[in-house]
């Protein structure tokens, strides 16, 4: 089973294969986003190990979004020792996030 997911905007998407799954997490992304899959895996009969390969977009989106689902695809791949693509269809060891922009880091107000 392919799975897709893209946490780069409030809405998390979530792909298995053909079907697709939408869920707008707020402030819950890091706390729900994981036993979410494992909800929407278990409803078409699959479990964690039925994951073939891994697709995440990478960015341009929300920091927090990309950090946290670029952890949760990492580690799936790495786990699962399956492939994992970006959103162009190229292949990583590791996804880095593009967040589109650099850093903006203010000074120490003390």
């Amino acid at each position: 089973m392919k799975l897709y997911l893209d946490t780069s905007t409030p809405e998390t998407i979530l792909k298995l294969d053909t079907s697709e799954y939408r869920y707008n997490f707020g402030h819950d992304l890091a706390e729900k986003l994981l036993n979410w899959i494992h909800e929407k895996l278990q409803e078409n009969g699959k479990d964690w190990k039925d994951i073939s390969e891994v697709t995440f977009m990478s960015g341009p989106g929300s920091f927090t979004g990309l950090r946290i689902g670029a952890t949760i695809v990492n580690t799936l791949a790495h786990e699962l020792n399956i492939p994992l693509y970006d959103h162009h269809n190229k292949k990583h060891q590791i996804i880095i996030p593009d967040y589109g922009r650099p850093a903006r880091i203010t000074p120490p107000k003390k």
